[in-house]
């Protein structure tokens, strides 16, 4: 089994066309799975502009987005911001993740996670920072794994029901 993690790259178009559809309707983590993907080099272009910094939206800050790859599927996607700003800093973090549902419960959460933060230290990032929601006991495991300690917990106002995010750091 050859895992790597690599930049978003053109030969995984199927593959990512997969990976959403496999995806169906649940909450996509991190953010740019949301991105439109149907014109895949204009996608492709966009998440460079994500990591040089340009037209990015009100709030959002530079961010790298990196993928999972076991030879010609795409298995996971991580999304490292290279700086936070106040909002992102009090939830959100460093690093989201996810893995393709056909893959999870193999450990690779952890590969992905530990792969990215070396991309966090390589961009000379001193302390990580990675948010979870407290319900998430498999992702609050996989970052303790990856040598995160539990920070502190916020409550996102989320009326009726307020969602408790622990935040959690790590040194690369």
């Amino acid at each position: 089994m050859t895992i790597k993690l690599i930049a978003p790259d053109m030969h995984y178009q199927q593959s990512y066309h997969q990976y959403i559809q496999e995806l169906g309707d649940e909450e996509r983590y991190p953010f740019p799975l949301d991105f439109d993907y149907q014109d895949f080099p204009a996608y492709l272009a966009r998440l460079t502009e994500f990591e040089q910094g340009v037209n990015l939206p009100p709030g959002y800050v530079p961010s790298s987005t990196y993928w999972l790859v076991e030879n010609d599927e795409l298995i996971g996607v991580s999304s490292l911001r290279h700086s936070l700003n106040d909002i992102i800093r009090h939830a959100g973090g460093h690093i989201g993740l996810s893995i393709r549902p056909s893959h999870r419960g193999k450990g690779l959460s952890k590969t992905l996670l530990q792969l990215t933060i070396g991309k966090a230290k390589a961009m000379g990032i001193k302390t990580v920072h990675i948010h979870c929601y407290r319900h998430n006991t498999a992702s609050a495991r996989m970052i303790m794994a990856c040598g995160g300690v539990l920070e502190s917990e916020v409550i996102l106002d989320q009326s009726p029901e307020p969602e408790i995010i622990q935040r959690y750091l790590l040194s690369p």
